[in-house]
């Protein structure tokens, strides 16, 4: 398999440093966003973009570890204004020990703690984990829901969030918008939207449905390591002729 990271070896020391914003991404604000959106771009010309992708990735997966439904939810929602690889590193330990709601109340909210305080914004992402850990308990038999409404009752965690649990465990065909997605998707006319639900329905409406179930990790990866904020690596990427982005590196 040819990985994302492998086909553009240079990306990985100098991509995108700063991690995935939150739930909710404002339009204008977000850092590597053109001040005017890319038109939408047209059938045949997303058809040959994700047939690129798929050659590139035939299988691209999620970088965040876990275990089962409970820790993906865990994970993805400690992985808000975090990297991946910093969620990893605390996870490894915290799952060992917590791997269900039940372990997860028995340790506790310092206990969660001790293992996620390397991570940003983590005493309230703890106390998030063992409010939403008692809610399934006590509503769902400690099982996680998969409906998006159910699942976003639950304490931090969002739409973005849902739709990653819906598409990594149960195989739903849901898009995560994140900061690469809406950058990406803007940048180069996949999906434009001047917000992250108008970047959702986009991929929905304009992405055809063989490529809907990785459509989301592929502009991921596409984002993390080729599309980056700051300097997109032009130059490297396997769509160049046909991205809208005026402002091309070389």
């Amino acid at each position: 398999m040819l990985l994302w990271r492998n086909l553009y070896p240079t990306v990985m020391a100098t991509g995108d440093p700063k991690p995935a914003q939150s739930e909710d991404l404002p339009h204008a604000r977000l850092r590597g966003i053109p001040a005017v959106m890319a038109r939408q771009v047209d059938y045949h010309t997303i058809r040959e973009i994700f047939t690129r992708f798929q050659a590139a990735e035939p299988e691209p997966k999620g970088e965040l570890d876990h275990v089962n439904a409970y820790t993906l939810v865990v994970a993805v929602a400690l992985s808000a204004q975090a990297t991946d690889a910093g969620v990893n590193k605390a996870t490894k330990t915290l799952f060992q020990v917590a791997d269900t709601p039940d372990k997860m109340l028995a340790l506790g909210e310092d206990g969660v703690i001790e293992h996620i305080k390397t991570i940003g914004l983590y005493r309230n992402k703890a106390k998030n984990v063992i409010k939403l850990s008692r809610i399934l308990v006590d509503q769902y038999d400690g099982e996680v829901p998969n409906s998006r409404a159910a699942l976003q009752s639950l304490p931090g965690v969002g739409r973005k969030t849902a739709n990653v649990v819906l598409n990594m465990w149960w195989h739903y065909p849901a898009q995560a918008v994140d900061t690469h997605i809406f950058r990406v998707g803007n940048r180069t006319g996949i999906c434009p939207g001047k917000d992250v639900v108008a970047v959702e329905r986009a991929i929905e409406d304009h992405i055809p449905v063989d490529f809907q179930q990785h459509a989301h990790h592929w502009l991921i990866l596409h984002g993390r390591y080729t599309c980056v904020a700051r300097k997109p690596k032009c130059g490297a990427c396997v769509i160049r002729d046909l991205c809208k982005f005026e402002d091309k590196t070389t």
